[in-house]
């Protein structure tokens, strides 16, 4: 006999603001316990020390969570000049410090135009990229020397884009930027080569991310608003905050409107053929009780549909 889940079958996304020290897993495992559900999962971890838009995923959502991990993201952080630490962030051992020179408006934009467009990464040790299957960060926290720990570092060398970076404010030793960058970017690497550039090096002493993909901050919901509604109203409560699984979805993607029938055939895995050209990806809707229900993605290819992820309900 089938093994019957815990939970309740809960579907959707939640725009949950993450708090400081606390992982987005710690805090993931939380939400899930108060809305009681099945399954639920995150779609790119902060550091305990980063705050900030997380989206979590819940059932059926889950099945775009690589959509979300793939898009765009927006940072507000503080680069804290004149040292370096071993993590990058403030938690790390300072490796170096630097006096830090008399630096005008015009000398940090001059540095920041260098790091705007395509720029080569190297990710930093701690960081849960993986080598041979264990993560970067156990790997660092092994003892390993310097000159290994960036040899391995080395090889996860990436090329990100950095389409946004904002001077917001300046202080003595600090500077106050904003970063809208692709996936995969590091923000405590973006901020220890603008250190270097500057020439006294810099590490991450606040980062607070604003966006995700479609999703902005003003959206959010703090876990103790959070807690306070599962008390006062329960699940229901709860059910209300979470967004519809199409959400997740581009909203430049080109949709196929599907009839009964062909909806019952891309469910039981038949192929449907269209007129369409070549298309990487499309979002499937059927007309269900008078309603455009999204019920899965999928691909054109050699004039056929081929889906990617479907919906089951």
């Amino acid at each position: 006999m089938a093994r019957q889940k815990k939970g309740r079958a809960v579907h959707g996304v939640l725009l949950l603001d993450k708090p400081l020290g606390v992982s987005s897993n710690q805090v993931l495992q939380r939400v899930k316990w108060l809305f009681q559900a099945q399954k639920a999962g995150h779609t790119g971890a902060l550091d305990p020390q980063a705050s900030g838009l997380l989206p979590l995923c819940f059932g059926e959502a889950t099945k775009f969570s690589q959509l979300l991990l793939d898009s765009e993201k927006a940072y507000e952080t503080t680069a804290q000049l004149g040292e370096v630490r071993s993590t990058g962030d403030s938690e790390g051992d300072v490796l170096s410090r630097s006096p830090v020179s008399a630096l005008s408006v015009d000398d940090v934009e001059q540095v920041l135009a260098d790091f705007r467009g395509p720029v080569v990464q190297v990710p930093p040790m701690f960081s849960a990229l993986k080598l041979d299957g264990k993560p970067l960060y156990e790997l660092a926290r092994q003892g390993m020397s310097q000159q290994d720990a960036q040899a391995i570092a080395d090889k996860k060398r990436r090329t990100i884009t950095i389409h946004e970076l904002t001077l917001r404010e300046q202080r003595d030793t600090q500077l106050d930027l904003f970063v809208r960058c692709s996936k995969g970017t590091y923000i405590r690497t973006l901020v220890e080569d603008i250190g270097a550039a500057i020439g006294c090096g810099a590490y991450v002493s606040r980062l607070h991310r604003t966006a995700t993909g479609p999703y902005q901050q003003e959206q959010m919901i703090t876990l103790a608003e959070l807690e306070r509604i599962a008390e006062q109203e329960g699940v229901a409560g709860l059910d209300a905050l979470l967004l519809p699984i199409d959400s997740a979805l581009p909203t430049d993607w080109p949709v196929i409107t599907l009839d009964d029938a062909q909806t019952q055939k891309i469910r039981q895995g038949q192929a449907l053929s269209t007129g369409l050209n070549d298309v990487p990806s499309v979002q499937l809707r059927s007309v269900i009780d008078g309603q455009n229900v999204l019920i899965g993605i999928a691909r054109i290819k050699g004039g056929g549909i081929r889906p990617q992820r479907l919906l089951q309900f």
